[in-house]
């Protein structure tokens, strides 16, 4: 079973050379932790920043320079600033090649909700509607199940939606899953995992077809 860092070192293999890169709140802002060191990527925040670098080491901390979820981030060399305009600019013109979210829930048709829970306060969608509405490419990180055990790759979701049909992959703490038009495709397994444990973890439609690998991490 993988842990968020774990997590994101999978999803980082998802990164190509030259791609522009949109990091979401949560275990998605890991993964610049974890892309290799001989590509070159442009990760993008849409608070309006683009060259992040990793997270700073402890008391290296800049408190004036934060990604969308208001963390501390690093900057490389020949990173810029900008307004929100010129953010979204980028989002909704489709100059994004990848973007890579957190969810609470997504269904076997590729609708993600990762923005409220009913009854409890938010500040807003953000920038996550955009996102979805004009991302090619969408990998969701996420927990398989909630705290309860409940499986969040459902057959449809209960939560508000923030996209529909948009979502591409998804990796967990259990596997690395395909939406394809008949259901999730079941891609690789997390170590230690076996291919019964996700399927009973998965309340969505859930092919599975000849030998499952392990991932390489």
């Amino acid at each position: 079973m993988l842990d968020k860092n774990g997590i994101a070192k999978r999803i980082a293999k998802e990164v190509r050379d030259g791609y522009y890169v949109n990091l979401g709140i949560g275990i998605p802002t890991l993964v610049a932790n974890f892309v290799r060191d001989d590509i070159s990527v442009e990760f993008q925040s849409e608070n309006g920043v683009l060259g992040m670098g990793p997270f700073p080491f402890e008391g290296e901390e800049d408190a004036d320079i934060i990604n969308a979820g208001k963390q501390t981030i690093t900057t490389l060399p020949g990173a810029s600033f900008f307004d929100s305009v010129t953010s979204f600019g980028m989002i909704r013109g489709q100059h994004v090649d990848l973007t890579i979210l957190g969810a609470m829930e997504v269904s076997e048709t590729g609708d993600i909700a990762n923005w409220k829970i009913p009854g409890k306060m938010v500040k807003g969608m953000g920038g996550a509607m955009d996102l979805v509405a004009s991302a090619e490419n969408i990998i969701v990180a996420m927990m398989h199940t909630n705290r309860a055990g409940e499986s969040k790759l459902l057959k449809k979701c209960s939560l508000p939606l923030t996209g529909v049909g948009c979502v591409k992959k998804i990796v967990t703490n259990l596997a690395v899953i395909e939406v394809t038009p008949k259901g999730f495709k079941l891609l690789e397994r997390a170590p230690g995992i076996s291919v019964e444990e996700i399927v009973k973890a998965t309340e969505g439609t859930l092919i599975v077809e000849g030998e499952i690998p392990e991932m390489e991490l």
